[in-house]
Formats: C-alpha cells, sequence, structure tokens
C-alpha cells in the first residue's frame, strides 16, 4: 500500500466542522472589533528579512522561516563559504524574505511606510497566520492564528479602557467567563527603582512573570540567582503577596513606592484607568494584579492579561501599551495600546466546555432529496428561490437510495430535508421533514421559506 501524503510538524487540517467552529470565534472578535470603529488590515506571509530580524531578540531571530530566493539561490555564494557551513551567514546570502513571525512587527513596519496616508489615531484590527520554526509540541504549533486589535497615536488611556470593553464583550458573547487582570508596567519600574535595582528591571519582571507556574520561591531563587540581593527580595515579598480591594491594593503601593518617579506615574495611569472601569457594568472580573508583569519589553504602560475562570489554561488573551513600537523602523515617539486573543486556547475553552452553539457546525438548513430527472427539474428552481431568500440549501447530486441521502443529511446536521415524488409534483408542493423531531408535512415552497426563515 502507498504511503498517505502527510503535511509538515506542527501544522494542522482544519475540517470543514473545526473550520465552523474557528470562524465562530473569528466573527465573534471581528464583530466586536467593528463595532469599535477598528478597521481590518492585512499584511503580506512574507517579509522582508530586514524587517523581521532583530525585533524578537536573539532566540526569536532564531525562530523565523527563512524563504529561498527565487532561481539560482547559490549565485553569491562562493565554494569557500559553503565549506564553512556557517549557516547564519548562509541564510543571509541565500534569503532576503522570511514568514511573518508575528502580526505586531508587520503592523509596525505598515505604520512608518504609509504614515502620510494614515490619519492618526489609527485603529486596525488583523486576524492571520503567523510562523514559527519552533520544535512542535501539544499546544504550540509552527503555524497558527494571531487576532490582534491596536490603537496608534493616542496617549489616551480611553483607549485602555475600550480594550477592557471589548475583553468583557468578546467573552461575554462567548459565553465564556474569564478574569482580567491590569497592571502597569511603570508600577514594576517603581518597585525595581523601590528595592535598589533598578538597572535589573527585566530580569527582575522576567521572574515575577512566573510566578504562576514555577510558584513564589522558585521566583525568589531565580531574582537571587538574577543578581538581586536578599534584602531586596525580602522587600518585595509584601507586593508579591498583596491582596485585597483595589484601593487596598493602591494605599499599599502607594506607600511602598513612596516618590519615585517611575512608580508616582504608574499610580496615577492605574488610578485614572479604574476610575474610567468604575463608571460602567461588565459582566467579568476586573481586577488589579500587581504580579502581572508579560516578558516583552516593548511594553511601557498598562499590560493585560486574561485567563478563563473555568478552565486551566494559561492565558487566553493579553497585552498593553508601548511607547516605542515604530522606533525601530525610525519613526519615534508613536506610543499606542494593543491586545491579542489566542483563537486556540479560547477554542479548545469552549470545545472543553461544550458552549459552540448547536447551529455553528451545520450552516445548510435545507437538502433535497434527489429522485431523478423529473424531481431535478421539479426541484431545482424552487432551490434557487431559497438560496434567494438567504437561507443555505442544497440538493443531493445523485438519485441514490432514500436511506443513502437521509444518512447524508443527518450526517452533516441538515435540520431539514424537503421530498418531492409524484404525490407533492402534482399538488405543486413539498414534504417537508424536521430530522431533530421527525415530523413531516405538506407545505408549498412559499411556506418552506417562512419556515426556515424563523
Amino acid at each position: 500500500m502507498a504511503n498517505l501524503p502527510s503535511i509538515p510538524k506542527g501544522t494542522r487540517d482544519f475540517s470543514p466542522e473545526i473550520s465552523a467552529k474557528r470562524n465562530y470565534i473569528f466573527d465573534t472578535i471581528k464583530d466586536v472589533f467593528r463595532r469599535f470603529a477598528y478597521r481590518q488590515l492585512e499584511t503580506p506571509a512574507m517579509e522582508n528579512l530586514s524587517t523581521l530580524t532583530g525585533k524578537y531578540g536573539e532566540e526569536g531571530d532564531k525562530l523565523l522561516f527563512k524563504i529561498l530566493n527565487s532561481g539560482n539561490f547559490l549565485k553569491k555564494v562562493s565554494d569557500n563559504e559553503l565549506c564553512e557551513r556557517n549557516t547564519a551567514k548562509l541564510a543571509h546570502l541565500v534569503a532576503e524574505k522570511g514568514l511573518r513571525y508575528d502580526l505586531t512587527v508587520p503592523f509596525a513596519r505598515y505604520v512608518v511606510q504609509h504614515q502620510n496616508e494614515i490619519i492618526f489615531p489609527f485603529k486596525r484590527f488583523q486576524i492571520q497566520p503567523v510562523w514559527r520554526a519552533d520544535r512542535p509540541q501539544k499546544g504550540r504549533y509552527r503555524e497558527f492564528y494571531q487576532c490582534d486589535a491596536d490603537i496608534i497615536g493616542s496617549n489616551s488611556l480611553i483607549n485602555e479602557l475600550e480594550i477592557v470593553q471589548m475583553i468583557d464583550e468578546i467573552f461575554t458573547k462567548l459565553n465564556l467567563k474569564i478574569t482580567v487582570k491590569i497592571n502597569n508596567r511603570k508600577l514594576l519600574a517603581g518597585i525595581a527603582e523601590r528595592i535598589g535595582f533598578p538597572e535589573k528591571f527585566t530580569e527582575m519582571t522576567v521572574a515575577i512573570d512566573k510566578l504562576d507556574k514555577i510558584g513564589l520561591e522558585k521566583v525568589y531563587e531565580e531574582l537571587i540567582q538574577a543578581g538581586i540581593s536578599e534584602d531586596a527580595v525580602n522587600l518585595l515579598e509584601p507586593i508579591l503577596n498583596i491582596g485585597g480591594s483595589f484601593d487596598d491594593q493602591m494605599q499599599c503601593i502607594e506607600k511602598f513606592l513612596g516618590e519615585t518617579e517611575s512608580g508616582i506615574t504608574g499610580i496615577q495611569e492605574i488610578q485614572k484607568l479604574f476610575d474610567y472601569i468604575s463608571l460602567f457594568s461588565f459582566n467579568n472580573n476586573i481586577q488589579l494584579d500587581l504580579t502581572l508583569a508579560r516578558g516583552l519589553n516593548y511594553y511601557t504602560g498598562a499590560i493585560f492579561e486574561v485567563v478563563s475562570d473555568e478552565v486551566q489554561i494559561g492565558s487566553v488573551c493579553g497585552g498593553g501599551r508601548y511607547d516605542d513600537l515604530t522606533g525601530v523602523f525610525g519613526l519615534k515617539g508613536m506610543s499606542g495600546v494593543g491586545i491579542s486573543f489566542g483563537a486556540d486556547r479560547i477554542y479548545d475553552v469552549l470545545e472543553n466546555l461544550n458552549r459552540f452553539p448547536e447551529n455553528v457546525i451545520s450552516n445548510v438548513k435545507l437538502m433535497f432529496v434527489n429522485f431523478g430527472a423529473k424531481e431535478e427539474k421539479y426541484c431545482l428552481p424552487v432551490l434557487q428561490k431559497i438560496r434567494n431568500a438567504d437561507i443555505n440549501a442544497e440538493i443531493y447530486s445523485d438519485s441514490v437510495k432514500m436511506k443513502k441521502q437521509m444518512k447524508y443529511a443527518n450526517s452533516n446536521n441538515i435540520p431539514y430535508v424537503a421530498i418531492a415524488g409524484e404525490n407533492e409534483i402534482r399538488e405543486n408542493k413539498f414534504t417537508l421533514k424536521n430530522m431533530q423531531t421527525g415530523t413531516q408535512e405538506l407545505v408549498s415552497a412559499n411556506q418552506m421559506i417562512n419556515i426556515l426563515s424563523e
């Protein structure tokens, strides 16, 4: 027997059923993004490597999928260079393009490239696949989708408020209970100043960001290994164990930070954001979490992370404020804030909880049974009329046994079947069968449309 074809490791096929469920998630997210005046943007799957390299750190650069130059890609490579087997050098010579690693850097490139055409502040959303040459494992793929929304060219904290509102609305529509955790990187910078190690800010945030995964003791160990003194770690302990209401937390952090410059700004920003939030009612829990760090260093202000209240799966959404995203391309001082929804994790939560709506998988509402040429001639014009009424419908393409046609309708979750035999054709009607209840009724084409439109 011949070997079956396969796909590359770390990639997936999506069956029609899975695609329908994923589109339900994408459409829900898109609808909310559009309601908040975000407009859709798409960028090419491939970018110039000069755009991508150096933006994700040394480890990130190693995970870029590089695309060989067209034609004789070895033309510029000497025999000596081939014999050296210097992978990094050879890649530079034979590949000028790569698959995008995320949606953020292409967005920054787009903003700088089109800055004279864009009206700021600029709101965009983007739902596209990205690629990473990572080691495939459970829950980690080489090709996956990101669902991003960003507003750039505005410092207003109203934008952060609207991100919280979008998060709440999207997960409410998806029928999922979540907690939105909020912090501010300036508060964390103030904490690093207060304990006397401002130069260890990055190491501190990287360690704190692992708190949920490795626990408090391991975080302390990492902080000390990073060169932060034991006395400083002891100073940090009350902050990492802080609890109570928002007001209680703010009193504690204000007392702790004192007059640190970054801390004062962070306190003002977080207070203003929560003042905005207090003006509205939300369906989900929103809380200040001073241990939230988000490891990405380009965040400079408010940061967000969303976790499921019902399934242990890690964060399902995250983002934050950045003050100079476009600076790497020469456009300085362009502040923005963004959020990214993890479609794959959201899918897993919905699947785990069996929360996908029943009508998601099948969007075909009616199937005409095919008894032969005479019946086809009678059914086809009515099928077109039903489609013109915005009802998804089909006719079984072959005249085969009734049992096989009914099995097809059942397997594809088609809720109604229309049957036209000699008696129905004589009366200019159809027998409409409800596949869930098994009930049947004799109806005209217009009556059938009314029933299917309900």
